[in-house]
């Protein structure tokens, strides 16, 4: 399988529409490609086929058999490269960190370096009885995230 040609025609077929961009492309055994995009307002299923059949229509299943599985990222998957945070701005994600610790706010940044978050806790008076309600927030590195998935909330 020549990997070089299907990662060019993978970059081709997603280059056609600005707001598509790659998260995944494996080689897996017995010749099975997985490519997995995401979209800036979502993947269609329209535009899976379509870089399917981009992929498909330019390799030669004569000369070597192969099978492909172009697919857009599960809600229940975590966050793998950048432009998936910045998509998920203003939503609420649970961030497990190389500490084991985890995190939970709404993402309201996303730089170079990492991402913020931003949560209310409840934390006692600094005077007299009693909790009151404070606006917490963490800037984490993303060398520091094992894990950062967008919360469902029904």
């Amino acid at each position: 399988m020549d990997r070089k040609l299907v990662q060019e025609l993978v970059s081709g077929a997603i280059s056609e529409n600005k707001e598509l961009f790659l998260i995944e492309l494996s080689f897996l055994p017995e010749n099975k490609i997985y490519v997995e995009v995401d979209g800036d307002k979502g993947v269609s299923l329209n535009e899976c086929i379509r870089i399917s059949r981009t992929v498909e229509h330019n390799l030669d299943r004569e000369e070597e058999d192969f099978s492909l599985e172009v697919t857009s990222p599960d809600v229940a998957h975590p966050l793998k490269v950048k432009r998936q945070y910045i998509k998920n701005i203003n939503r609420k994600l649970t961030v497990k960190l190389t500490d084991n610790s985890i995190v939970e706010g709404d993402l309201i940044n996303v730089g170079d370096e990492g991402i913020e978050l931003q949560w209310k806790a409840r934390e006692p008076k600094p005077i007299g009885k009693g909790k009151i309600t404070v606006v917490k927030n963490a800037v984490i590195a993303f060398n520091d995230i094992v894990e950062a998935k967008v919360k469902i909330i029904f």
